[in-house]
């Protein structure tokens, strides 16, 4: 009989323990108003409307960047000359060989020698290859890709990490987006991106209630950093779960030694 007694009281304790957590849960999505989740809340939604894109800058070249360059030709034996890697880079691939931009912002090309590279864009630096090459091939093409270009995404996300980029152009909600969204709990009108260009490091907070599509920092670069901070209610809530599951853990605790 008193076996019983406890046993009703354990089932008791765990019923009251999933009703406080399900209060919990409750609590923390109340915390979160319905304006505060909500994106671009300044953009005009009443009617379809255009606006010309002038903030999108195409990726420059920075120094450790790794291209991969391949070129081609009307003549395929001519052209195999430059289908080996640089000293500078790694070995090269069916694809393309690769090169790694040093300090100086230098890559070493076969036959071309040093080429300053840095701050180019990959369409002018191919121009300038193109042009060069003519030379020593017979309407040569140039192909050039960034292939270290990545984001990372850290904080209150579905999925914080970093993200390769296939292309040269990526933007803020694209990369949420791939990180699974922020959570309800993240502060939207306080997220941070750190971005490193040019020996400068910056810190720019991005309101993403208001319409950032015209903002410069819209379109992201290469290394960008975002850090969706969470919001109080989150680790209040965390932390008050937690004492709850101890002192529940600590109570069936002491009934199953009175049981035995």
């Amino acid at each position: 009989m008193k076996n019983l007694f406890y046993l009703n009281a354990i089932r008791h304790i765990s019923c009251k323990t999933s009703s406080i957590l399900a209060l919990l849960s409750l609590g923390l999505m109340s915390c979160n108003s319905y304006e505060k989740v909500l994106y671009f809340q300044d953009l005009d939604k009443s009617a379809t409307h255009k606006e010309v894109i002038n903030n999108y800058a195409p990726l420059s070249i920075q120094t450790e960047d790794i291209l991969e360059i391949n070129i081609s030709s009307l003549s395929p034996e001519a052209s195999a000359i430059f289908s080996f890697s640089s000293s500078a880079g790694t070995s090269g691939s069916s694809a393309g060989s690769q090169y790694l931009v040093d300090h100086s912002g230098q890559i070493n090309f076969p036959m071309l020698g040093s080429l300053k590279v840095a701050g180019l864009t990959t369409a002018e630096l191919r121009e300038q290859m193109r042009s060069k090459l003519l030379s020593y091939l017979k309407e040569p093409i140039v192909n050039i890709r960034i292939l270290n270009f990545k984001v990372s995404v850290i904080g209150d996300v579905a999925s914080p990490g970093v993200y390769n980029v296939a292309n040269e152009k990526i933007t803020i909600p694209e990369v949420l987006s791939m990180a699974g969204d922020l959570q309800v709990t993240a502060k939207r009108n306080n997220v941070l991106l750190v971005r490193e260009q040019d020996g400068n490091r910056q810190f720019i907070p991005i309101d993403l209630t208001k319409n950032i599509f015209q903002s410069p920092y819209y379109y992201l670069k290469n290394n960008d950093l975002i850090y969706v901070q969470p919001d109080r209610s989150k680790v209040g809530a965390t932390s008050k779960t937690f004492n709850i599951v101890a002192s529940v853990i600590s109570i069936t605790a002491i009934v199953i030694q009175l049981l035995r």
